[in-house]
């Protein structure tokens, strides 16, 4: 039956050769890869850094992306390629991924670190740069071959990309096609046969895409989907906390899933930390603009293209919005709207990938930590939450009673979730939301995801504990 649906689809049967030769050339340059030992992965490692670090390469990238997405802004994509990759090297530098990476002799176990094979690699529009850049790096650092499946409209930076990765890796030897894209153009077949015959799949980007992960029979790691919320705390300091907020919100125009979409302040500084957003460009709308502004961003309850990656001032003019005289700024820099509702029925309580940021106001901490957990109940579960506050009691509260997987305390949180120079987060592009977001880890995707481990284990002295070593206390506190 299987063969007769192929002969019948020959969108499919294209499909499967396509990803055929691209497997047969990525297993034959895996192979050889394995045979070099950690210098020949570090060296691989540092290849695709420096192919995407380069300044001239990085803006050829950078503008490409922005001529061909229509998202974000150049100045901010030569910032994020340079500094996610540097971070990522900086956390690859000098970690053993090859051979014995760890020697337990108390427990008489050793741990080899063993290839995956080839991953492929789905990656976002929103950053079309970066994240395959990351997944590369992260899967050659292992010793794997990677295929990567850009989105359409990423595929033109993902071919400059591999071209110069290309360039590098002949500098040092290594075989090309250890680094591989999709061709054009670009399909839902395409991407799910290479998902089908890889032999890990990352997918980072569209809940689609994620589920087409999840469901191709093939081990993957997906993440979930961002609706992050900030919490404005009464002990906080407002002007730092405006500044980082919006410098967070800013970046890229949002295009970031790390990006606040929300900012749920205390009642009693509401009105002070308006003030500071405003005295940075934050422009709160009346509820007439807000409705305008609402009109255009969906189409039938869908995000539009309109909006999507936009600055502030281009969807303030789309909706006819006037800033004079409202602001500190010559032009805005985030559009804030006032919200009670949360759900589908209340579309700014959702992502909205845009310079637009959602305000509640909550009467306390613990009335503002129950509005985000009703907001990630609608959206955004098990992504991260910010918290801008004095009292790092309160970040403890939130990591043991919000859906979340991380807790951003006092940083700008697009910057600090994904990792940054001044917290100890992995670098990374891709976070994992665990069980709350429909995932099956919770870490910033790492190098450790890309490898398998295979363990030695020898006998030791035995350490056979008694029934009442292990039972005692619970039978002297209830019986036997």
């Amino acid at each position: 039956m299987e063969v007769q649906e192929t002969q019948r689809d020959p969108q499919l049967l294209a499909a499967q050769q396509t990803i055929a030769e691209l497997m047969r050339r990525a297993r034959a340059a895996h192979a050889n890869f394995a045979q070099l030992g950690q210098q020949g992965m570090d060296d691989a490692v540092s290849a695709v850094g420096w192919a995407i670090m380069e300044p001239g390469r990085n803006r050829q990238m950078a503008e490409l992306a922005v001529r061909e997405t229509s998202l974000g802004n150049v100045n901010d994509k030569i910032t994020k390629n340079h500094r996610k990759t540097l971070g990522l090297l900086r956390d690859l530098k000098g970690v053993r991924t090859h051979g014995v990476i760890s020697e337990n002799k108390a427990k008489g176990i050793t741990e080899i670190a063993r290839s995956v094979g080839v991953v492929a690699a789905i990656t976002p529009s929103t950053n079309p740069g970066a994240t395959p850049a990351n997944n590369i790096i992260n899967a050659l650092k292992c010793g794997n071959a990677v295929i990567v499946a850009p989105s359409p409209k990423g595929l033109g930076v993902s071919q400059l990309l591999i071209d110069f990765i290309h360039a590098e890796l002949r500098k040092c030897g290594l075989p090309v096609d250890l680094v591989q894209t999709l061709p054009s153009p670009i399909s839902k077949a395409l991407t799910a046969e290479l998902m089908r015959q890889a032999d890990l799949v990352i997918a980072t980007g569209s809940q689609a895409n994620v589920r087409m992960a999840y469901t191709c029979g093939t081990p993957a790691f997906g993440v979930g989907a961002g609706n992050v919320a900030s919490i404005v705390d009464s002990s906080a300091n407002l002007a730092e906390a405006a500044g980082l907020i919006l410098a967070s919100k800013t970046f890229d125009n949002a295009t970031s899933c790390s990006s606040e979409n929300s900012m749920v302040l205390l009642a009693d500084i509401r009105d002070d930390m308006l003030q500071a957003m405003q005295a940075r460009g934050g422009l709160l709308l009346n509820t007439e603009e807000k409705e305008r502004l609402q009109n255009i961003m969906w189409r039938g309850g869908k995000l539009s293209e309109v909006v999507t990656g936009k600055s502030a001032r281009v969807i303030a003019e789309l909706a006819g919005i006037d800033w004079r005289g409202r602001i500190a700024t010559d032009a805005p820099t985030a559009l804030l709207v006032d919200e009670t509702g949360i759900g589908s029925d209340h579309l700014f309580s959702g992502e909205k990938l845009s310079p637009v940021l959602t305000v509640y106001t909550a009467k306390d901490f613990n009335d503002a930590a129950a509005v985000v957990r009703r907001i990630y109940g609608y959206m955004g579960a098990g992504h991260s939450v910010s918290l801008h506050s004095q009292d790092d009691e309160q970040a403890l509260y939130l990591a043991q009673n919000l859906p979340v997987a991380r807790v951003i305390l006092n940083q700008a949180h697009c910057f600090a979730t994904g990792g940054n120079f001044n917290n100890g987060l992995p670098f990374s592009l891709s976070m994992g939301c665990g069980t709350w977001g429909g995932n099956n880890f919770s870490d910033n995707l790492n190098y450790r995801f890309y490898m398998n481990v295979t363990r030695v284990a020898r006998t030791i002295a035995e350490n056979k504990p008694s029934v009442d070593d292990m039972l005692g206390d619970w039978f002297r506190r209830y019986g036997a």
